[in-house]
């Protein structure tokens, strides 16, 4: 047992909010970070005032969204912009709560990237992007999933199944962007962006917010839903490689195989446990990595595991059944986790995984994080 396996269903998640997702050029983020507190807040039942930490990623300044929303925390942490840290927040939150450096705290994350015209790459990030001359994220994760085709065989039409699950289920959910429907076929001929890849294996760009608010599993005892209980969590990066370029020649395998063993091992559970995946999915590639390194089939066989709809509502494994980045909206792993809490409710409506008891977070990334919830 590692001391974090000591921290197994301690803390709970115990309110959830979102504003709607869209172009809202007359909010800025402050207003949208403001909006999903509100009703994070209200869902948990409690007085803000008893909120006394504060997690801001992706708020320009966390001491003006604390102004915003009249919080004096008593723990305050900044997260840098990035999708990967929705995991990492949440961890650290778990920290903060367990350490009793706070009691109640609210995580907020806001994204004006649309309404703004925020590019991803281009030529005005390109050094961001420069050790291999990319110039996108994109275009990393391309060349990722060429080198899985040459390796293993996968085609584009398997890749297909992930963003056609993924639209399905958006059609299933009110608050989605996306509402036109997809096939395979329509995936196909799409307009290519980087080849392989197409539209269609892109994230969504929107503005919106998500708060999500978290205390120790006993306190979550008094509050007005029922809480979400954090079972496990694993946590790998790889700085000594790839860190910013986002590009990983074996996919980040390693250090997905390394967060498995440690966030089942905290849960006590398995892949075939599982009633349901939030995987980030800024790319459809990246899902099919995910599933390989958590072990939900072997290594190179992802593109024939998803075939025949594994990942929709009613396959074998339903995935980011809010419909993901790719066709809800991209909070950066942020509304993932807030779906992992709704589907745990039975809040869900008709895209509700039925006998819902385990939902597990995965993000796949130089920064590789998974949160195994389930039902206290």
């Amino acid at each position: 047992m590692t001391s974090m396996d000591a921290l197994k269903n301690k803390i709970a998640i115990v309110g959830v909010g979102t504003t709607e997702y869209g172009n809202f050029p007359q909010f800025s983020d402050y207003a949208l970070g403001a909006k999903a507190f509100k009703a994070a807040v209200e869902d948990c039942g409690i007085d803000k005032n008893q909120i006394d930490g504060l997690v801001c990623c992706r708020v320009p300044f966390y001491a003006r969204m604390g102004e915003v929303l009249g919080l004096n925390p008593r723990w305050t942490l900044q997260m840098p912009p990035h999708g990967r840290m929705s995991g990492m927040a949440i961890i650290e939150a778990m920290l903060a709560i367990e350490t009793g450096a706070a009691d109640y705290v609210a995580l907020i994350y806001t994204n004006i990237g649309r309404s703004r015209r925020v590019n991803y790459g281009g030529d005005e990030a390109a050094s961001l992007w420069d050790p291999w001359g990319f110039t996108s994220p994109g275009a990393a994760h391309a060349m990722m999933f060429q080198m899985h085709q040459n390796r293993y065989g996968t085609t584009t039409r398997q890749l297909a199944e992930v963003s056609v699950a993924f639209r399905q289920h958006a059609l299933l959910n009110p608050d989605a962007v996306m509402k036109k429907p997809m096939t395979i076929d329509d995936h196909e001929e799409a307009r290519p962006i980087v080849e392989p890849l197409r539209l269609l294996d892109y994230c969504l760009i929107n503005d919106g917010a998500v708060c999500v608010i978290m205390t120790s599993a006993e306190r979550a005892r008094d509050l007005k839903k029922p809480p979400v209980l954090i079972s496990g969590v694993g946590a790998r990066d790889a700085f000594s490689q790839s860190s910013i370029s986002n590009f990983d020649e074996n996919f980040w395998y390693a250090e997905a195989r390394d967060t498995a063993a440690q966030v089942y091992q905290m849960a006590g559970v398995g892949p075939s446990d599982i009633d349901g995946l939030m995987c980030y999915d800024n790319f459809s590639p990246t899902v099919l990595f995910s599933l390989e390194g958590f072990g939900f089939c072997g290594r190179g066989e992802s593109g024939a595991y998803v075939e025949g709809g594994t990942l929709g509502l009613h396959g074998a494994l339903p995935t980011n059944t809010d419909g993901g980045h790719l066709s809800n909206s991209y909070m950066q792993g942020w509304a993932l986790n807030v779906e992992a809490v709704r589907q745990l409710r039975g809040e869900c409506g008709a895209r509700q995984i039925k006998d819902c008891n385990i939902i597990q977070y995965v993000a796949v990334t130089p920064c590789t994080r998974s949160i195994i919830y389930s039902r206290a």
